[in-house]
């Protein structure tokens, strides 16, 4: 069961609001894929716009009354799903677009455009020369450009500060002349992990600050891990080791192993994490005990409900309303 921390939760909310409040974050509901939970987002931290990575977040969101102002920050070529998706309530909605295609997928759907821009992560976006020509050609589609968006993803899990911090000036310093020669408009880029290193960008695209993982958290970013998975010991062998019913099928495995507190992790597999003895003496069989996922996103999106609680008291239960495609 994946176990939310309720105080954590809210202390995460309250420190991103702090330092960019309102429209200056565009929370990002990939990482934790919950209306319910970006319902919390939209209330406690005053936060109303969003971004999603999918075609699918986008409508649950929609059909959810969350729609002020949402952000595919990803490219898409379905224009039939693009726009029966304005067509979902009272929705702003807004794509990113890289190429001819992209702009011609979003040609006639309602929706509004950001030119994604290449800031050096190996992923989509046009190189930074390009951007204006792109953006002419979405305005000659009849299109609305909103701005430019470009993600420093190559740069956010740096765990030196000040590397990143260097990184984070770089890229940007490519996506504001792309700005310029877009023709102005918002900029929209960033992280958990560069979210205060954005002053002069409008928006910040953060979403693992909600929930956190053990990726991020040595960063020594103010942000708490709200988010264990709780297991149980299924086996304990006399040759030294023990085994959790958890593994790669129940949690993100791309930034790295587990943590469980007091013992060191050997190796996962499908169905059963293997554990060795740390500095504590291994449990016997039936002990409940909790394990730190090392990436939030994956995680959450193999299980199909968050348990908020209290110390032991369930105070609510979230459905992970978004999984899917």
């Amino acid at each position: 069961a994946l176990v939310v921390d309720v105080a954590t939760l809210d202390a995460n909310i309250d420190t991103m609001a702090a330092e960019r409040p309102g429209d200056r974050l565009r929370a990002h509901v990939k990482a934790f894929k919950s209306t319910a939970l970006a319902r919390r987002v939209a209330e406690l931290g005053g936060h109303r716009s969003f971004c999603c990575a999918t075609l699918r977040e986008m409508e649950g969101m929609a059909d959810a009354g969350l729609g002020d102002d949402l952000l595919l920050a990803n490219e898409t070529l379905d224009h039939d799903r693009l726009r029966a998706l304005t067509g979902r309530g009272d929705c702003r909605v807004t794509v990113a677009v890289d190429s001819p295609e992209t702009v011609e997928a979003a040609r006639g759907t309602g929706v509004e455009v950001l030119v994604d821009v290449d800031v050096g992560l190996p992923r989509c976006g046009i190189p930074p020369e390009d951007a204006g020509r792109i953006a002419d050609l979405a305005r000659a589609a009849g299109l609305e450009v909103r701005g430019v968006m470009g993600y420093e993803g190559h740069v956010v899990g740096n765990p030196e500060r000040n590397q990143r911090k260097a990184a984070v000036e770089e890229s940007m310093a490519l996506l504001y002349a792309a700005r310029e020669d877009v023709g102005g408009g918002i900029t929209s880029a960033g992280a958990t992990g560069t979210f205060d290193m954005h002053g002069r960008t409008d928006e910040v695209q953060a979403g693992s600050y909600l929930l956190m993982d053990t990726h991020y958290d040595r960063l020594g970013l103010p942000f708490g891990i709200a988010l264990e998975l709780e297991v149980t010991v299924l086996s304990v062998s006399p040759r030294g080791w023990m085994v959790l019913d958890c593994g790669l099928k129940s949690l993100g495995m791309d930034h790295g192993e587990p943590t469980v507190e007091g013992h060191q992790v050997f190796f996962c597999s499908d169905e059963h994490t293997t554990v060795l003895p740390g500095d504590q003496p291994l449990p016997p069989v039936g002990t409940r005990l909790k394990v730190k996922p090392a990436h939030v996103d994956p995680t959450v999106a193999y299980h199909d409900r968050l348990y908020l609680a209290d110390g032991d008291e369930v105070t609510d239960v979230l459905e992970v309303d978004l999984r899917g495609w």
